[in-house]
C-alpha cells in the first residue's frame, strides 16, 4: 500500500520524543524525563467550570472562532501581561491546541516551494508539518555557548530569496533558552528588511524564571508580521483538554478560520468553559505550580553539573539539556543505554535537529522525589560507563 501513500508523508520520520515514550509506557520501574507534560492535575477550578457546563447542557458546537466570551479574556490577558493589543473578534482563534495553530499558520502561508526558517535545535513538529504542506523546511543552529539564543548573523546567513515565514519558540523547548528584549531588536530589523511573515510559539511564555518572556509580536513593528501561538498547556496543566490560541492580523487569522472551518469545527465547549475560568480565576494555581518548576530547575541543573556533564541554565519551559559529549556516547546511545540500564528515560537530542547532538532533553515537570532518584540512577549509570 506504499505508493498510495504521498511522499510527503512517506518521508517523515516518526517522532523521536513518542518512540521513548512508547518504550517507557511498555516497561516497568523506569522513571520518564521523556515528555513534557506538567504532572500537576488540572486545578480543581478549571474542571469545576467543564463539569458545570456539562450539568448546564453546554454541550454543542461554538462558533467556530471560539467562545466570544474565551476570545476576549485571551486578548485581555496578552494585552495585560505582554503589551500586545488583538481584536477579539477577527484577531484571535481558538484552536485544539497549539498544535493545530500552528499547523494553520504555515498552511494558511505557505505554498510549495517556500522556505520556513527555523532556530534549532526546536520542537519536533515544525519541520515536518511544514513538509507536508510543500513548504522547505530550513534549520538554523543554536549554540549552547550563546544559551541558545537566537543570532541575527546566523539568521541572515540563512535567509534566501524563496525565504517566507520564520518560526520562534522562545522559551525553548527543548532547551530553556529565552530571549530578551535587547535580543529581539536584532531579529526584528531583519524580519522587517527581508520581509518576512513571523510564527511565534510562546506556549511556555508564563515558565520563564527571573526574567519576564517578552512576546515578538511587542517589538515596534512586529504585532502585525506575527502569528502568536500559544495554549493552555503547560502553564495551567491542561494538555488533554487539547485548546491553543493563535492571534495576528485580522487577513491572516480569517486565512486560517477557513482551513479550521473546514477540517475540525471548532474547539471543545467544555475546554473553552475550563480554559475562561484559567484566565480568569486560575493565575493564582499557576503561580504555585511555575514555582515548583523553579525549585526543580535549580535541583536538575545542581545535580547534572555535580555528576560532571554540562549544562547550561534553562531561563525558560521545564528542560535542561545537559551535554552528554564527555561520555563519547551519541545522543541515542547514551539515550538507549541509560533506558535499558539505569532505567531512566531522556530524549536524545539529534530529534530537535541541527545543534541537538550531544545533548539529551529531561523534563523536569515530575515531582521533586523522582528527580532526585533518576539523577542518582544516572550518576550510577555514569560511573559504570567511565569505568569507575
Amino acid at each position: 500500500m506504499q505508493r498510495y501513500l504521498t511522499p510527503y508523508v512517506q518521508k517523515i520520520p516518526p517522532s523521536g520524543i513518542r518512540k521513548f515514550f512508547d518504550l517507557v509506557s511498555a516497561s516497568k520501574d523506569i522513571i520518564s524525563l521523556g515528555v513534557g507534560e506538567p504532572d500537576f492535575v488540572t486545578p480543581w477550578r478549571m474542571r469545576e467550570a467543564a463539569v458545570y457546563g456539562l450539568e448546564q447542557g453546554r454541550t454543542t458546537y461554538t462558533h467556530n472562532a471560539g467562545l466570544p466570551e474565551l476570545r476576549e479574556e485571551i486578548a485581555s490577558y496578552l494585552f495585560d501581561r505582554f503589551e500586545v493589543r488583538y481584536e477579539p473578534k477577527n484577531e484571535v482563534i481558538v484552536t485544539i491546541g497549539g498544535s493545530e495553530a500552528i499547523d494553520l499558520a504555515l498552511r494558511a502561508l505557505v505554498s510549495p516551494g517556500d522556505e520556513v526558517l527555523i532556530p534549532e535545535p526546536c520542537y519536533v513538529s515544525y519541520s515536518p508539518i511544514t513538509a507536508i504542506g510543500g513548504g522547505v523546511p530550513v534549520g538554523i543552529e543554536t549554540f549552547a555557548q550563546d544559551n541558545f539564543k537566537l543570532r541575527a548573523d546566523m539568521l541572515e546567513k540563512a535567509i534566501t530569496p524563496k525565504s517566507k515565514v520564520l518560526i520562534l519558540s522562545y522559551p525553548s523547548n527543548p532547551t530553556g533558552g529565552i530571549m530578551t528584549r535587547e535580543d529581539w531588536t536584532p531579529i526584528a530589523r531583519l524580519v522587517e528588511k527581508h520581509d518576512l511573515i513571523v510564527i511565534s510559539d510562546e506556549i511556555y511564555a508564563e515558565l520563564t524564571y527571573g526574567l519576564k518572556h517578552v512576546s515578538f509580536a511587542s517589538m515596534p513593528g512586529m504585532r502585525d508580521r506575527t502569528v502568536l501561538v500559544s495554549g493552555f498547556s503547560k502553564a495551567f496543566a491542561m494538555t488533554g483538554w487539547r485548546l491553543g490560541y493563535a492571534c495576528g492580523h485580522a487577513d491572516i487569522i480569517g486565512a486560517m478560520l477557513k482551513i479550521h472551518q473546514y477540517t475540525v469545527m471548532c474547539a471543545p465547549h467544555m475546554a473553552q468553559l475550563a480554559a475562561i475560568e484559567a484566565l480568569r480565576n486560575g493565575m493564582e494555581e499557576k503561580d504555585r505550580m511555575i514555582e515548583s518548576y523553579n525549585q526543580r530547575r535549580r535541583l536538575v541543573v545542581k545535580g547534572f553539573r555535580e555528576l560532571g556533564l554540562r549544562c547550561h541554565e534553562p531561563q525558560g519551559a521545564f528542560y535542561a539539556f545537559p551535554s552528554i559529549a564527555s561520555t563519547g556516547l551519541s545522543s541515542d546511545e547514551f539515550a538507549q543505554q541509560l533506558l535499558s540500564e539505569g532505567k531512566v528515560a531522556v530524549v536524545p537530542g539529534h530529534v530537535f535537529g541541527l545543534g541537538g547532538e550531544g545533548f539529551v532533553r529531561c523534563s523536569y515537570a515530575t515531582s521533586v522525589a523522582k528527580l532526585e532518584e533518576a539523577l542518582g540512577r544516572i550518576g550510577s549509570f555514569l560511573q559504570n560507563i567511565r569505568g569507575n
